[in-house]
């Protein structure tokens, strides 16, 4: 086994970024800023337009997904060079303990691309590149301390919960009741997936009480639903990701080998039918933005084929 960080590291494939980065998992992320942009009570026009001038929802939206999508390979970069050392014990097939990268030179990435991504987030406004920043620091911490402290998975719960707040900043909203309530909702389903993957290396799940909170963004789209008037059909997406939360589930009681990283990974693309949901709910389950979260969650399972999503 190599020292992490140590020696000379053969060259990199595109495979070795793209696990270091989690990139299967960024639908979720954009995901995210389609549901946090709606909450705001803005409307986002998804037309295709070559004049900027005609839809300018694509432009801002572009750089939120830009800022968004480098602060979350930046996390996955930084996650693995600060759990170099542990990953040497307990997942030695990882990019840089195999030798395949160097640490440094994976810290040097992550904290350029969130450089790059801090810097976007002010282009729509002073308020977007803050939340932004608050995003920033809060990821540095969780990579920083999310092997040392119990309080890791709340941590990346705040994260997640930051990409909801940044989006509503960047359309033009502010972070009101739904924002809050959604990203409560967004912040639970991340604490629960986050206990979850903390037991992945060891193929078994120690404590089930965090999986839980797992039921209460279910509550919290439900009840949006139903306030907002989404209908019928914002209860079918609301069941589609209630039966694909169950499914994910499952794997961690089945026990078999393999089951709890296949339960982490459903849990991960599951956050994009959770953003479908509550889009569903505020704008339409047959609305551009409702269904390109759907097309998301499709994605992401596609991508985690591709490359590893944990």
């Amino acid at each position: 086994m190599r020292t992490p960080g140590v020696g000379a590291a053969p060259p990199a494939t595109w495979r070795t970024w793209l696990a270091l980065g989690r990139v299967s998992n960024l639908p979720t992320v954009w995901s995210n800023a389609l549901a946090g942009w709606l909450l705001s009570g803005q409307t986002l026009d998804l037309t295709l337009d070559l004049n900027p001038d005609l839809n300018p929802d694509l432009g801002r939206l572009a750089l939120l997904l830009a800022a968004l999508s480098l602060f979350y390979v930046a996390g996955m970069y930084l996650n693995d060079a600060f759990d170099a050392e542990i990953d040497a014990r307990e997942r030695s097939a990882r990019p840089i303990p195999a030798g395949m990268v160097g640490r440094g030179t994976v810290f040097g990435l992550g904290f350029g691309m969130l450089g790059v991504g801090i810097a976007l987030g002010f282009v729509p406004g002073l308020a977007t590149g803050l939340a932004g920043l608050a995003l920033a620091a809060g990821i540095v911490l969780y990579d920083w301390l999310h092997k040392r402290v119990a309080s890791g998975p709340l941590i990346m719960g705040v994260c997640r919960f930051l990409t909801y707040a940044m989006a509503a900043l960047a359309a033009g909203g502010d972070v009101g009741g739904a924002v809050l309530a959604g990203g409560f909702g967004l912040f639970c389903h991340t604490v629960g997936l986050t206990c979850a993957a903390r037991q992945e290396a060891y193929n078994r799940l120690g404590s089930v009480w965090p999986l839980l909170v797992l039921a209460v963004p279910v509550g919290v789209a439900g009840v949006m639903a139903g306030v907002m008037s989404g209908g019928v059909l914002a209860f079918a997406v609301i069941g589609l990701y209630v039966a694909w939360g169950a499914r994910s589930l499952r794997c961690f009681f089945r026990r078999a080998p393999g089951d709890v990283p296949r339960g982490v990974v459903g849990l991960i693309a599951g956050i994009s039918l959770y953003d479908a949901a509550l889009i569903a709910a505020v704008a339409g389950a047959l609305t551009a933005p409702c269904l390109a979260a759907l097309a998301c969650f499709a994605a992401t399972l596609a991508l985690q084929r591709l490359a590893p999503g944990t």
